[in-house]
């Protein structure tokens, strides 16, 4: 075979081997990536713990939007959340559907994961879909250890009104069965400072809807504390 044909076919062997090197190390980190995700997802801390260190993006995202800390926040792993958190992962990237570490921790009554948010960095003027602060779904949802603590932060906008008009102190009158733990979050939410007079979109307000809705025991709790009727 003619030396120059040799060197030709050499060549061309070597280029593409260097080519599937470059593609399998490619493939390699995207598959990295996506273990991450699983790893976070599944609350796997020692997966996670390894695939940190191999990404180059903590904050890689999955078909619906979704970082790591995202997915390990959606599980409640607490472990996981605290070692992308350190290792630097966006505490307000938002989801498809806009849901952050930081709001859906706040709104699933995830305190630890929520403390390790604010402490990160979190933005409390982030939105979820409805419009909505954290506080507004933690209170609707009875979360009082979350809705205490939120109120504790400097800053926080306690009394933001969401897309439906209401405040967290009007979501607890309106859509809560108004049973024990949410006269709980009542008190919280006065005692946190929260404006106890707002009317909804219609021009009522809590202590109105309290009645119309025979929430007697939390139309007691606004009244001790000067609710206007």
């Amino acid at each position: 075979m003619n030396k120059l044909i040799i060197i030709s076919l050499l060549l061309l062997s070597v280029q593409t081997v260097a080519g599937n090197v470059k593609s399998e190390k490619q493939k390699s980190m995207d598959e990295i990536e996506k273990e991450l995700i699983y790893a976070a997802q599944a609350g796997l801390d020692e997966k996670v713990a390894v695939y940190i260190k191999q990404v180059k993006n903590v904050d890689v995202r999955d078909s619906n939007g979704r970082t790591p800390l995202m997915c390990a926040t959606y599980g409640n792993h607490l472990a996981c959340a605290e070692m992308l958190i350190k290792a630097g992962a966006d505490v307000n990237a938002q989801d498809d559907i806009k849901n952050s570490p930081f709001l859906y921790a706040a709104a699933s009554g995830y305190l630890e994961i929520a403390k390790l948010c604010v402490m990160a960095g979190a933005d409390f003027n982030l939105l979820n879909r409805f419009g909505g602060t954290g506080l507004i779904p933690a209170a609707e949802k009875g979360h009082p250890e979350m809705v205490e603590y939120l109120l504790s932060l400097k800053d926080f906008p306690k009394d933001h009104i969401n897309n439906l008009g209401w405040t967290a102190v009007l979501e607890v009158v309106v859509l809560t069965d108004g049973s024990e733990k949410y006269q709980q979050i009542l008190h919280y939410l006065i005692e946190g400072g929260c404006d106890i007079n707002i009317p909804d979109k219609d021009g009522l307000r809590p202590l109105q809807l309290a009645h119309k809705y025979n929430k007697e025991a939390l139309a007691k709790i606004l009244e001790a504390a000067g609710a206007k009727g």
